[in-house]
């Protein structure tokens, strides 16, 4: 899953997605297209938010059928769900509102895949009952996302036990490796206000280690011109550096057991080693 932050203008979005798209056909990796039309949880009162629920709808649209690919966006009230899921393949539940009862049971409802994301206050037990509160919806579609856990006031630490620990919850396991680098309210605004920093150099190593960790899909947002986005452009990855980094990915996710051993057997029987 991957794409910029927040809508910005449809002639962006059509852009990226065809770079993106590009890409991900040639090294054969499923794709689906992420963008916010409305970003709900700002730090500031200023901060841009996005087109709104109505035009950003008609935008990922318009790309979901020019492009032929499976999009996927936030949601942030029940009253959302069913007119997000008119289009959105996926719906995601932001971190904060990953316990939000009435609106995990509204997206279950539409039947779609649902993408939680794990609060950066949550043990990854947590995961489970947020799982089976759309599965008593009947529906079963339903992904959890690893994106880091608060550390301190202004950081945020990825451990890596959190992605086998949320297999506990029976779905697949997808990671976050740019909001898990962000710096919450690490930033001082230009009107002072406080924004989000973060440390996008980093987003490789989070990256390679949620790979070889054994995830089953990676979310990342990705932007032509980082320092431009009105959103979390510090944890943004840049375009010209995606198609080697995917490389690279795609390598450690063929050399590494992890995806196939998520519940390894340990034969704890006494090992003679005296002959």
């Amino acid at each position: 899953m991957a794409g910029p932050n927040v809508i910005q203008s449809e002639e962006h979005i059509f852009a990226m997605c065809r770079e993106l798209k590009s890409v991900t056909d040639e090294l054969d990796i499923p794709f689906i297209f992420k963008s916010s039309f409305d970003k709900a949880n700002r730090t500031s009162i200023t901060s841009f938010r996005g087109p709104g629920m109505e035009e950003g709808l008609r935008i990922l649209s318009a790309v979901k059928n020019t492009f032929d690919v499976p999009v996927v966006t936030d949601i942030h009230t029940e009253a959302q769900a069913e007119p997000v899921a008119a289009v959105a393949d996926v719906l995601q539940i932001p971190a904060f509102l990953c316990r939000q009862t009435d609106l995990l049971l509204a997206a279950g409802k539409t039947g779609r895949v649902i993408n939680i994301k794990k609060g950066q206050f949550c043990a990854p037990s947590v995961m489970r009952n947020s799982a089976k509160k759309i599965l008593s919806t009947g529906n079963k579609n339903i992904l959890v996302c690893e994106r880091g856990s608060t550390f301190g006031y202004s950081d945020l630490v990825v451990d890596m036990r959190n992605i086998p620990l949320m297999r506990d919850s029976g779905c697949p396991v997808v990671a976050d490796v740019t909001h898990s680098l962000q710096l919450p309210a690490g930033l001082a605004g230009v009107d002072g206000t406080v924004m989000s920093g973060g440390s996008r150099e980093l987003i490789p190593t989070i990256a390679r280690s949620c790979v070889a960790a054994g995830v089953d899909g990676l979310f990342m947002e990705v932007h032509n011109d980082p320092n431009s986005s009105p959103v979390d452009g510090p944890t943004q990855w840049p375009l010209r550096h995606f198609p080697e980094l995917l490389m690279e990915l795609k390598a450690i996710a063929q050399a590494t057991k992890a995806r196939t051993q998520h519940e390894p057997e340990l034969d704890l029987t006494p090992m003679n080693i005296i002959s």
